[in-house]
């Protein structure tokens, strides 16, 4: 059942099964008494891609930008851009935060012109403002309570969607879709607007991009109302230590019950390799999937881990 997001008495969005988003601060200090786990290298320099190219009928062309960014150009569809970010760091600090361990696979210069850009929640690695200034968008679409972010940010007019509300980018269908996390830019508005993912339906066939999300029954609910998916960017890392990131981040396992659950042909990984948010090593997340996809039976091929800054073109 289609059902909007629900606020806690405080006025605070609550997660799809209606918990709390978020830690308390026991546990965030808990975590970082921790450690920061595994180290990363400091910079991993990727073999140039091939420039993306328009897909022919029937099929998608999705760019892995690194992170959760992607191009994605849908043959007689929109163009779109997924959770932007080209900024050295994902923080409200140009000087500190986490860093980049790979440039952006697609200089932002070599962008086609877009129709417009969805953006999942307002996280630093996902609403990044700088970028977003550089982009000049014609289209923001985004979650409840973000616009006001952006406005203040000089980025007036982005269009807020509930979950399950809809809009129309060309010919395709844009629906807001629920994902257990959280939101928040400080430490005052945890839970002040609204995280999620998107699902671009066209006549030639669907995508859905899941945004950040733990596993939850959100996912087959996803997979029951909207499915099936001819291709699906799902997220595989930033999940250790595990009893802290659980209820936020899903881990390669539960990534590929997601592409099960939410009726998605094609998966593509996201979310790794770029930013070391949390405590599992670089290599780990696409270690772990190759892992959890031979234990499911997968072909390799259907849950794809893109090279950064490769295009692939897809059948919808």
């Amino acid at each position: 059942m289609r059902q909007g997001a629900r606020r806690s008495p405080e006025g605070r969005f609550l997660n799809p099964d209606g918990s709390v988003p978020g830690h308390p601060l026991s546990q965030v200090w808990k975590m970082l008494r921790e450690g920061a786990g595994t180290p990363w290298p400091r910079r991993i320099e990727d073999p140039q891609e091939a420039p993306p190219t328009e897909p022919p009928p029937g099929h998608a062309a999705i760019t892995f930008i690194g992170h959760s960014s992607f191009l994605i150009r849908i043959a007689g569809g929109p163009t779109l851009l997924t959770d932007p970010i080209w900024s050295e760091r994902c923080s409200p600090l140009p000087f500190l935060g986490p860093r980049r361990a790979r440039a952006p696979g697609l200089a932002l210069e070599a962008l086609p012109p877009l129709d417009a850009v969805l953006v999942s929640h307002n996280h630093y690695d996902h609403m990044d403002i700088p970028t977003l200034r550089r982009l000049k968008a014609p289209r923001i679409v985004t979650g409840l309570g973000n616009a006001r972010i952006l406005a203040r940010n000089g980025l007036p007019g982005a269009e807020e969607l509930d979950w399950w509300g809809e809009t129309a980018i060309g010919n395709a269908t844009i629906t807001y879709l629920p994902a257990r996390h959280f939101s928040a830019r400080g430490i005052a508005d945890r839970g002040r607007s609204l995280w999620g993912g998107f699902a671009i339906r066209t006549p030639a066939g669907s995508i859905l991009f899941a945004g950040d999300t733990a596993h939850g029954a959100h996912l087959a609910e996803i997979g029951a109302e909207l499915g099936p998916f001819s291709i699906g960017l799902i997220p595989i890392g930033a999940y250790e230590p595990r009893w802290f990131m659980r209820s936020v981040h899903m881990n390669p396992e539960e990534a590929v019950r997601a592409r099960a659950e939410t009726r998605v042909r094609t998966a593509i990984a996201m979310h790794f390799g770029t930013f070391k948010l949390t405590q599992e090593g670089i290599d780990k997340p696409v270690q772990a999937l190759a892992l959890a996809r031979s234990k499911g039976g997968l072909a390799d091929d259907s849950f794809i881990v893109p090279r950064f800054g490769e295009t692939l073109i897809l059948p919808l």
